[in-house]
């Protein structure tokens, strides 16, 4: 692990004075209930009952859970393909989610999406997208429907380090810029594009500073601190709702599985994985502060888990209960072209 990796997540977690202990309870709650979730997903596709692709996004729960613990009402959200954690906390159900992964009627794509496609205008996520990087130009679009209307809302695209050197990222840039767009550009920078370290892929390293040939601000933060997220979060969401145009956060974190189910993530050791998971947890970190402020003692967190598990497992229950697709699905939400 490179030094430079050490530094920006060895800190400890600092506690903003507004966060009140029922919302940092609501935060353990959050992230508890991705892991949770994602563990199980971990369990079915090894089942058999997903299949496909599925990246799951243990390990870096607390970037999606400190942004959205600062947005907005109306604020968009449109990421990747690791899409699991950002749809549960913007609201959408277990239930739904674990369908769509199962392929199952239930699902939020009606069991034609699975993993990697999934959305909900209702709750203002916009996918879960396969192609690497092809979320942040349609993020930019979005933030363009936002100024045309006037809303005052932001949209905030979120993608990885290996998308971060996609042409089309740095064309929605300059797009970003030169029409002063409100959009966020979270990059998740889990050190790892699928099996390939960020040292062998970037000429340069420090992702916050991509967007300077565009003039656009840029900040690095220790994505394994849902804190100083959500402190970012507040810095980048209050920048492009003022009218300044784009900001860029590079969300420093790790992701404890491989790049999706099949990588079986050779290309690291053990020692490297098993440090994350000892001394940078973000549930856990945020676990021992709890206890330490006495926001909550053993018996409550103990019931918390068993309240997330019981959600997950009946979540499973109902993918695994739900009807395939009627066949003809195939000949819905298809776009025709009239000559």
């Amino acid at each position: 692990m490179s030094s430079d990796h050490k530094k920006s997540t060895k800190q400890s977690a600092v506690k903003p004075e507004k966060v009140k202990p029922k919302q940092k309870i609501e935060l353990y709650r959050q992230m508890l209930l991705i892991r949770r979730f994602e563990e199980k997903a971990g369990q079915l596709y090894g089942m058999g009952h997903i299949g496909g692709f599925c990246h799951l996004y243990i390990g870096q729960e607390a970037v999606v859970t400190g942004m959205n613990a600062v947005k907005e009402e109306g604020d968009q959200v449109i990421t990747g393909y690791r899409d699991h954690g950002h749809m549960l906390v913007c609201g959408m159900e277990p239930n739904g989610v674990m369908a769509e992964l199962t392929g199952r009627e239930g699902g939020y794509s009606r069991g034609k999406g699975g993993s990697m496609h999934m959305f909900s205008v209702e709750k203002k996520f916009y996918g879960g997208h396969g192609i690497v990087g092809a979320q942040v130009p349609l993020g930019t679009g979005l933030a363009f429907a936002n100024k045309y209307r006037d809303n005052g809302n932001v949209s905030m695209a979120y993608f990885g380090d290996g998308a971060a050197n996609q042409g089309q990222v740095y064309e929605s840039f300059n797009m970003a810029k030169l029409w002063s767009l409100p959009v966020v550009f979270v990059i998740e920078n889990n050190r790892y594009g699928m099996g390939t370290s960020i040292e062998r892929a970037s000429s340069t390293t420090d992702l916050s500073h991509r967007g300077a040939s565009f003039d656009i601000p840029g900040i690095k933060c220790d994505g394994m601190d849902v804190f100083k997220v959500m402190q970012a979060g507040k810095e980048a969401l209050a920048h492009a709702r003022s009218g300044k145009g784009p900001f860029i956060i590079e969300m420093v974190t790790y992701r404890y599985r491989g790049h999706s189910m099949s990588d079986p993530a050779k290309y690291r050791s053990r020692d490297e994985v098993d440090e994350m998971r000892k001394d940078h947890d973000p549930i856990t970190t945020l676990k021992d502060m709890l206890l330490e402020d006495g926001d909550i003692d053993e018996a409550g967190l103990k019931e918390i888990d068993a309240e997330i598990r019981k959600v997950v497992s009946e979540a499973a229950e109902f993918a695994q209960n739900s009807p395939e697709p009627k066949t003809d699905e195939l000949y819905t939400d298809i776009l025709v072209a009239n000559d």
